[in-house]
C-alpha cells in the first residue's frame, strides 16, 4: 500500500515526513537538508524551487516569490495585503476574481499554484526516498486559517498531484508528535511562532486521545515581520550615515533581508553580530561604492521586536480564557516554529505561563512529524490515536438586512452541524 505523506507547508520553510514503523521520520531533500525553503523563482528558461531559488533571490528579486502562504486564500484589496506589497519586491496583483495573485516573468500565478510547486518538490523528496509514487498527503495549516485559506491549500495539493486526505492544524500536529508516547494525562499549550503566522492551542492529552480545548492566533505575525524590523533599522541607519535611501532599491533590500535573517539566527546564540554588505550602493555625489558594516547586539534586536513578541501574548490569554483554564493548570508548553529559538521569545513565554517551556522537540520538524502521524492514523498504521479538533472561528450565515447570525461558536469541537430554518 502506497504511503501517505505528511507535509508542513510553511511560510519560510517546508518539511515532509513519513511513518517509519511506529515513529515519524523527516525525509531529507536532494540537497541533503531536512527542510526546504518555501521559495519559487522564475527565470527565462526554468522554474526553481527551494534552495536553488533562494540562492538567486538577490539578482532576480522581481521574479522570486517567497512567503506566498501570506497571500493564500486572501483578497487583493485586504488591508494586510496592501501593506505587505510595500515590503516585498515581487508584484501582488488582483487575479481577476478579487483574489491576491502574484506576477513573475510576465505570467500570473495564484498562491495555490505557487504553493503547488513547493508541494511538488516535497512530493519528489518523499518519492526519491521511498522509491515509489506518492499520491496522498496530509497537509498542515495554521490553526487560525479561515475556510478560504484551507480550501486554497487543498487546491494547491490537487495541482501538485496529491489527494489531500486531511488538512490539520499545525499546533495540533505538533501536539501529536509531542504526545505520541505519553501515557499520563496532560494539559498542554502549543505556542507556534513560525515564519508568517502565530498560533496558540490548548489541548488535553490522555493516552492517545488528543482533545483541543481552544485555539487562537494571528495569521499575519511571524519571523518575516521580525526580519522586516531589522531591515528597516539597517536601512534607516544607513540613510542617516550616507544620505542614501536603500528602501527604493529592490536588490539592496533583498540583500538586507537575507542579512537580517542571518543576523537574527546568529543572535539566538551570540550576543552580538556584524552585518557586512560590501558594495550595497553608490554615493550619488562622488560615484564611490558604499559598504554597510554595522554591529547588531541581541539587546538592540530585542528592543526592535519587543512589540511583536508582546503581540503573541494576547492570543495566549484569550485561548486560556476560552478553555476556562489558568496558566497554573497548564502542565507543559510546547514550542513550535523557528522563531521560538530566540531566547527573548522563550523568556517571555516562560514568564507568561510561569514555567520553563519544553525543549525536547525540533521546532522546525515537529509539525511535519505530526502530519505523518495523522497520515499513519488514516492508513491504519497508527492505532489508538484519536484527534478531536475545534473550529477556530465562529461560523454563521448572513440573514436578511446583512445581519451576521452566528450558528457555531468558535472553539466548538468538530465535526459538528447546526441548522436554522
Amino acid at each position: 500500500m502506497a504511503k501517505v505523506i505528511g507535509i508542513d507547508l510553511g511560510t519560510t520553510n517546508s518539511c515532509v515526513a513519513i511513518m517509519d514503523g511506529s515513529q515519524p521520520r523527516v525525509v531529507e531533500n536532494a540537497e541533503g537538508a531536512r527542510t526546504t525553503p518555501s521559495i519559487v523563482a522564475f527565470t527565462d528558461d526554468e522554474r526553481l524551487v527551494g534552495q536553488p531559488a533562494k540562492r538567486q533571490a538577490v539578482t532576480n528579486a522581481d521574479n522570486t516569490i517567497f512567503a506566498v502562504k501570506r497571500l493564500i486564500g486572501r483578497r487583493a484589496d485586504d488591508a494586510a495585503i496592501k501593506k505587505y506589497q510595500k515590503q516585498v519586491p515581487y508584484s501582488i496583483i488582483d487575479g481577476g476574481n478579487g483574489d491576491a495573485w502574484v506576477e513573475a516573468n510576465g505570467d500570473k500565478y495564484s498562491p495555490s499554484q505557487v504553493s503547488a510547486f513547493i508541494l511538488g518538490k516535497m512530493k519528489e523528496t518523499a518519492e526519491s526516498y521511498l522509491g515509489e509514487d506518492v499520491t496522498q498527503a496530509v497537509i498542515t495549516v495554521p490553526a487560525y486559517f479561515n475556510d478560504a485559506q484551507r480550501q486554497a491549500t487543498k487546491d494547491a495539493g490537487k495541482i501538485a498531484g496529491l489527494e489531500v486526505l486531511r488538512i490539520i492544524n499545525e499546533p495540533t500536529a505538533a501536539a501529536l508528535a509531542y504526545g505520541l508516547d505519553k501515557e499520563e494525562t496532560q494539559t498542554i499549550a502549543v505556542y507556534d511562532l513560525g515564519g508568517g503566522t502565530f498560533d496558540v492551542t490548548i489541548l488535553e492529552i490522555d493516552d492517545g486521545l488528543f482533545e483541543v480545548k481552544s485555539t487562537n492566533g494571528d495569521t499575519f505575525l511571524g519571523g518575516e515581520d521580525f526580519d522586516m524590523k531589522i531591515v528597516k533599522y539597517l536601512s534607516d541607519e544607513f540613510n542617516k550615515e550616507t544620505g542614501v535611501d536603500l528602501s527604493k532599491d529592490k536588490m539592496a533590500l533583498q540583500r538586507l533581508k537575507e542579512a537580517a535573517e542571518k543576523a537574527k539566527i546568529e543572535l539566538s546564540s551570540a550576543t552580538q553580530t556584524e552585518i557586512n554588505q560590501p558594495f550595497i550602493s553608490m554615493d550619488p555625489n562622488g560615484g564611490q561604492p558604499l559598504h554597510m558594516v554595522m554591529k547588531l547586539t541581541r539587546a538592540k534586536l530585542e528592543s526592535l521586536v519587543g512589540d511583536l513578541i508582546k503581540a503573541t501574548l494576547k492570543p495566549c490569554k484569550d485561548a486560556l480564557k476560552d478553555a476556562g483554564l489558568t496558566t497554573g493548570e497548564i502542565d507543559e508548553i510546547v514550542l513550535v516554529g523557528g522563531m521560538t529559538r530566540m531566547p527573548k521569545v522563550v523568556e517571555e513565554v516562560g514568564k507568561f505561563f510561569g514555567k520553563e517551556p519544553h525543549k525536547g522537540m525540533n521546532p522546525d520538524e515537529v509539525v511535519a512529524m505530526g502530519a505523518a502521524i495523522q497520515a499513519g492514523v488514516l492508513q491504519g498504521d497508527v492505532k489508538d490515536v484519536v484527534l478531536l479538533d475545534v473550529t477556530p472561528l465562529s461560523l454563521g450565515i448572513e440573514t436578511l438586512g446583512g445581519v451576521f447570525t452566528r450558528l457555531i461558536d468558535r472553539n466548538t469541537t468538530i465535526p459538528t452541524k447546526k441548522s436554522q430554518v
